[in-house]
């Protein structure tokens, strides 16, 4: 096997069952890490395997309410629901936690989360396809679709919060997004733009470097334990380029006190114009 044909080999990499394993067993994860989790586990077993397939599959259901299809499309994969459900099982109820605590070891864990990026990769390609099957050359369609099916489960953890009986809207992942939801956005964009042949290179090989450059990232953050965003320095040029002639907040603030302050005064002032109109009047009657 010569060099040049890795990225066409990885390319039809199948990913199942063991990379859809990782992508499972990650998510699951995250979910029993989530605060109050292990409490919904033992009070409303229904409500956590409704949130841990969520978590599964949010991408697959968010992908297709925005196409118009059942968003219980799918529970039409068998297969893959009772592999999701077994390992929702094993993570919250095997006993003395031995399952969980297995892959918590940090080398299992660096395993699984590598090769959950590589499922990433293949939803943005799957959704991307499937949204060009329904709209034709119809660019943002493809990318909002691509977006929704590879970072589906960041999207809606609103709704997967609500499930648990959690309100937090202020973690709307469109008002603070996270790494995750941030490079699924751009893989969407790019393999959108390779797809409408804008990009000139061959879909394997963006398959094989964008997924080389997810595993190394996700790798990177977890030995070093960083929720920052490796996209922060681009995030705050760009920010300062496009939008930093906005007002800032202290502009504002400075300013609203500014007007109330000039009011107080207009209302002092027309106050005691109004005090010597009285009075002048009652000196007129009077004389």
């Amino acid at each position: 096997m010569e060099l040049w044909q890795v990225p066409l080999l990885f390319s039809r990499l199948p990913m199942f069952p063991f990379f859809d394993l990782a992508h499972y067993v990650t998510s699951v994860m995250a979910l029993k890490e989530q605060r109050g989790a292990v409490e919904i586990a033992v009070r409303s077993p229904v409500a956590c395997w409704f949130s841990a397939m969520l978590h599964c599959f949010g991408g697959s259901v968010l992908s297709s309410l925005m196409l118009a299809e059942p968003p219980v499309a799918f529970l039409s994969n068998s297969r893959n629901v009772l592999l999701a459900s077994s390992v929702w099982y094993l993570v919250f109820y095997f006993p003395q936690d031995i399952f969980y605590q297995c892959f918590a070891f940090l080398p299992l864990r660096l395993l699984v989360a590598g090769m959950k990026e590589v499922t990433r990769t293949w939803k943005i390609t799957t959704g991307i396809a499937h949204a060009d099957s329904h709209f034709k050359d119809a660019w943002l369609v493809m990318v909002a679709v691509g977006w929704a099916r590879g970072a589906g489960g960041g999207l809606i953890s609103n709704f997967e919060q609500l499930v648990r009986g959690v309100w937090k809207p202020e973690t709307n992942e469109l008002l603070k997004m996270s790494y995750p939801v941030k490079v699924t956005l751009v893989g969407a964009v790019l393999f959108t733009m390779q797809h409408s042949q804008y990009l000139p290179i061959a879909r394997h090989n963006l398959m094989f470097l964008y997924t080389v450059f997810l595993v190394v990232s996700k790798v990177t953050m977890t030995l070093r334990k960083a929720a920052a965003s490796p996209f922060a320095p681009f995030e705050a040029a760009l920010d300062r380029m496009f939008f930093g002639l906005q007002k800032t907040p202290s502009k504002v603030k400075g300013e609203g006190a500014t007007y109330s302050s000039d009011s107080s005064v207009c209302d002092r002032w027309s106050s005691e114009h109004q005090r010597d109109d009285v009075k002048k009047r009652q000196t007129k009657k009077a004389e």
